[in-house]
């Protein structure tokens, strides 16, 4: 049973979660609508953090999308960063929160990368405040916090799996 983010298990009904990876270029015009309006409404809205969202790198990432039905609750997206790889711009819709939906985002992220990047290893940029979420899923803080667009934010770096599954 997944942890919420203070520790405490939470129950929820994991059949209800399906999850799809897709190119960019892959996805519907209102795929990348919705995942961008997700996205927006938690980085820019919600934490109130004025930034370019919009980066220009999600066209070389591969992206998870997380639903309960038809809702979209989560997503992510990863791609290659020199020797290693990153996974970034990670979010859980507010409603979705606190059900465990953000392990299962996660869980799968590693699944994925284990199959098809086993031989590099993992990079984020974490807010501060979620470092034990990440350490959770065997990331470590490797750098002290620093400002990313007025919100503290720490380095993790999870080891490569070598094919683990």
């Amino acid at each position: 049973m997944p942890d919420d983010e203070a520790g405490e298990p939470i129950e929820h009904d994991a059949t209800s979660l399906a999850f799809r990876w897709s190119a960019f270029d892959e996805m519907s015009g209102r795929e990348v609508h919705d995942l961008l309006r997700l996205r927006n409404l938690v980085f820019v809205v919600e934490q109130a953090c004025a930034f370019a969202e919009i980066d220009g790198h999600d066209p070389d990432a591969i992206h998870l999308r997380q639903f309960v039905g038809e809702t979209l609750t989560g997503c992510l997206r990863m791609a290659e960063d020199g020797t290693a790889v990153r996974i970034g711009r990670i979010v859980t819709a507010s409603h979705a929160r606190g059900k465990g939906h953000g392990h299962d985002l996660m869980a799968e992220a590693l699944r994925y990368a284990a199959r098809r990047f086993a031989d590099r290893d993992l990079v984020l940029s974490a807010q501060a405040h979620l470092g034990g979420f990440y350490e959770r899923h065997g990331f470590v803080a490797v750098s002290d916090p620093y400002d990313e667009d007025g919100i503290s934010h720490i380095a993790m770096h999870r080891a490569a799996t070598h094919g683990a599954r």
